[in-house]
């Protein structure tokens, strides 16, 4: 997966909810470096290049080695900005390679508690914060 799939999220959810709608993270990043070993296709083209020997190509962008299963983005929003987030990652889908899909998790934010539980645990005061989680 390119970086280009990201990017395309991004902008189909501020077109529609504006900046400030949402929390984005994105859960993989491209760190695998791609390569290319360029070969000519012309008459006389094998006195002027050497093969595969030392075919180790100049690179050509970076990718990020994905798991099928693997979460690749996610969104915290407002329940009045659930709609317009939910259209925009259908959007975005097809710029992702492969067979993506929408799911939209019943926890509160990108913790790990239910939305009734973090309600009450917020409200007993037992929520502690530590920048990343809970």
């Amino acid at each position: 997966m390119a970086r280009r799939p990201a990017r395309c999220y991004r902008y189909c959810k501020n077109k529609t909810a504006g900046k400030e709608s949402f929390h984005l993270r994105i859960r993989v990043h491209p760190h695998h470096t791609i390569r290319i070993n360029k070969m000519l296709n012309v008459a006389g083209a094998d006195r002027l290049q050497t093969g595969m020997r030392g075919a180790w190509g100049k690179p050509v962008g970076k990718v990020a080695r994905v798991k099928v299963g693997k979460i690749l983005v996610s969104v915290r929003t407002t329940d009045r900005h659930r709609p317009v987030t939910i259209q925009a990652l259908r959007h975005s889908v097809y710029k992702f390679p492969g067979r993506q899909k929408v799911i939209v998790s019943k926890n509160r934010g990108f913790t790990n508690l239910a939305r009734d539980k973090y309600v009450q645990m917020r409200d007993g005061a037992l929520v502690r914060n530590d920048s990343a989680y809970i």
